[in-house]
């Protein structure tokens, strides 16, 4: 092991002795490296007058983590234009967990363009404010999820064209609530240590989209002795939730071809359970966010391409966005097909992908800047 690659990794064991509340499993390129701390307290569901207080003031926000990731120092520096030409009374809608972000990134935009105005005011939640865009009452929405397929079909119904969903920034490590990244966990007892992203597919899904022989037994993931012939048992949340939204497009989806799931996987209505499912249940599998882990479950590296190297939920792997199960917050807005965002968006647009905009988001602590791939990425929808 390189020196390098042994001092990241010791930082690594370092923070979350600081911070001890989840258990996983961190491989490297020269074998594994596995240790156990205490699990997340368990999360409960908010209350009817939390929930009525998030619609009219944003919810509560949790303590950042005490480390945060630094910016990546490729994001693109953020060039204003000449201020006279972007102008306007703009509407906004959003999920009730960013109003201080996006209120940070409005001020600081506002100052270089005096002449824009963006009005962004309750009800704060993603669903109604995807509703507003579909009725044209807002010009754009932040939501904290992929949009539901409900919403998609609706907006296309209307305007024969998908909205424009464009990447912002990342969600949070596992703070409760705040789009948390996801773990694939197994039994305490379960020898696996690893799982590809082609296995969850064949293991969750009846449509098995990245291809191969459904996964029945333990010993198809190739686990052998008693375990061989050992039935997977597999735990997820009911459709349609965020959770189980992100875990279909992330796993089972390919290109334009939606997945679908396996019948016989035992569904909960929220995510709160799945993890002491698991832990119950030698023989189980399944997926919740890192806020959620409350249970003693194995939590394993996830193997992007067969033959590339396991990446476990470290703080570091989701803050880099090498984790493949880290999450994203969106920018929706109506864009006609061959047409161009108004001036104003598009200029918020490069502010917040940019190093200025990101930076935003890393002194605001609780959800994480993207890195410059993804910036780019993002970018590119604008042209």
């Amino acid at each position: 092991m390189s020196f390098a690659r042994s001092i990241a990794l010791l930082l690594t064991c370092l923070a979350l002795a600081w911070n001890p509340r989840y258990a996983q499993s961190a491989a490297t390129n020269d074998g594994a490296v596995e240790w156990v701390v205490p699990a997340v307290p368990s999360a409960a569901l908010r209350s009817e007058e939390e929930k009525a207080q998030g619609v009219e003031l944003g919810r509560t926000e949790p303590r950042p983590e005490l480390l945060q990731p630094a910016l990546d120092e490729a994001l693109p520096d953020y060039r204003p234009v000449d201020s006279a030409s972007i102008s306007g009374r703009y509407r906004a809608a959003a999920s009730d967990i960013l109003p201080r972000l996006i209120n940070a990134w409005t001020a600081a935009f506002q100052a270089i363009y005096p002449n824009v105005e963006i009005v962004l005011s309750p009800p704060y939640a993603g669903s109604l404010g995807a509703l507003e865009l579909i009725a044209g009452n807002v010009d754009f929405v932040f939501v904290s999820r992929e949009l539901k397929p409900t919403d998609i079909a609706g907006f296309e119904a209307k305007y024969a064209y998908p909205p424009l969903s464009i990447p912002i920034v990342a969600g949070s490590y596992r703070h409760y609530g705040f789009l948390d990244a996801l773990a694939v966990f197994v039994h305490s007892s379960n020898p696996l240590e690893e799982i590809s992203l082609k296995q969850l597919d064949a293991a969750f899904s009846s449509t098995r989209h990245r291809g191969g022989s459904a996964i029945e037994t333990w010993g198809d993931l190739g686990l052998g002795g008693d375990w061989a012939e050992r039935p997977v048992r597999r735990f997820g949340v009911e459709p349609w939730n965020g959770f189980e939204e992100f875990f279909r497009q992330r796993v089972l989806n390919v290109g334009e071809r939606r997945g679908e799931w396996r019948s016989d996987v035992h569904f909960d209505k929220v995510v709160f359970p799945v993890a002491a499912r698991v832990a119950e249940a030698p023989n189980a599998i399944g997926y919740t966010g890192l806020a959620y882990l409350d249970a003693p479950v194995r939590v394993l590296p996830i193997r992007l391409e067969t033959a590339g190297p396991p990446v476990p939920p470290s703080y570091e792997n989701v803050a880099t966005a090498l984790y493949p199960l880290s999450r994203l917050i969106y920018l929706n807005a109506n864009r006609p097909p061959g047409r161009e965002l108004p001036g104003a968006i598009t200029e918020l647009l490069r502010f917040i992908l940019s190093r200025q905009g990101q930076n935003i988001v890393r002194e605001h602590g609780i959800f994480l800047p993207l890195r410059a791939h993804q910036a780019e990425e993002s970018l590119k929808q604008l042209d």
